[in-house]
């Protein structure tokens, strides 16, 4: 028996941001459907350690049953010694023999598909003419995520605010070529969101990044940084005006800080989330209901985002004779 595996330059080529959005789509269209079985991941986190490792495991029935298992570490420390923060793989197994089919590269498909999410998320709430970006983290998921909000909205302008100016600084001049538009690095969040029509939160921030005040009447707001019930990046009042949109709600209900923080100081409840983003996608929810509207989705990255990846780039290296087959169990 052999076994597929696919390295991060693999998967970013197989993975096109583009087509993506169209894999998470189907993706999110079945987990609505209850056609999907996935648990909460379980996290683990050992006390001497400066991270945890996460396991994600989901089954897709249907013509060809498939498992996924993404097992990864997070460790936020590691942008400073220029590495990702996710390190990991994902395992994807035959549903009806239960055979391993591929390991194949968790960062990168993480990097994609959240991004990818979210510009799924940005298609269906944001309003259709939003040109005005701003980014907050200049990181992985910072980057992907300039390059999926340009594959859904018109974005004319860009600015990116980080912890540190220096690195909204890099951002801006590695990725300015790729882009017609401008890529603004500023000097705070406060600057970065002003007049924004689409924000994209992507830090490893404790505290709120953002304030309900810096906020424009329209905006979409896409957080995808914090999935720690301790941990938040939108403020309490953002989180009670805005419509808030979820990947899931168990997962909201469970590991979303920006959630749990909020609704523990009783500004929102478990009726202040309007619907899944996967309940708009096939019509049960109407999504935005207004222009002026500021509408928030809360992204914590769910199991079936990396079984519909890993199958979309396990068929697609069958077709180009990407990756390397290697011997693996029983012959």
């Amino acid at each position: 028996m052999k076994i597929l595996v696919l390295n991060h330059a693999e998967v970013e080529r197989l993975l096109p941001m583009r087509e993506c959005v169209e894999v998470m789509e189907m993706a999110f269209v079945s987990l609505a459907r209850d056609e999907v079985d996935q648990p909460l991941r379980t996290i683990f986190k050992p006390s001497a350690v400066k991270g945890v490792m996460a396991l994600m495991p989901s089954f897709r029935g249907g013509a060809r049953p498939l498992f996924g298992l993404k097992a990864i570490c997070v460790f936020p420390g590691n942008a400073a010694i220029g590495k990702d923060a996710h390190q990991g793989g994902v395992l994807l197994f035959d549903g009806t023999t239960g055979e391993l089919l591929a390991l194949i590269d968790a960062s990168s498909v993480t990097a994609i598909r959240t991004a990818a999410v979210s510009a799924l998320a940005t298609r269906a709430l944001s309003n259709s003419g939003a040109q005005r970006l701003a980014i907050i983290g200049a990181g992985v998921q910072a980057r992907s995520h300039l390059e999926a909000m340009a594959c859904v909205r018109p974005i004319k302008s860009v600015r990116v605010a980080a912890r540190r100016f220096e690195n909204a600084q890099a951002f801006a001049r590695d990725l300015q070529a790729g882009y017609e538009f401008p890529i603004e690095p500023v000097a705070s969040a406060e600057v970065a969101v002003q007049d924004a029509e689409i924000i994209v939160t992507a830090t490893t921030a404790r505290e709120p990044v953002i304030k309900r005040e810096w906020i424009s009447p329209g905006a979409h707001i896409n957080a995808i940084g914090t999935f720690s019930p301790k941990a938040r990046e939108i403020d309490s009042q953002t989180m009670a005006d805005a419509v808030l949109f979820v990947d899931r709600r168990e997962s909201a209900f469970n590991e979303a800080g920006d959630y749990l923080l909020a609704a523990g100081e009783g500004v929102i409840n478990e009726e202040s989330i309007a619907a899944e983003l996967g309940e708009v996608l096939i019509g049960a929810h109407s999504g935005r209901t207004s222009a002026e509207e500021i509408t928030l989705f809360k992204s914590l990255g769910l199991a079936i985002e990396d079984l519909a990846a890993a199958e979309y780039v396990f068929e697609r290296a069958g077709e180009t004779q990407s990756g390397v087959w290697t011997e693996f169990g029983e012959a």
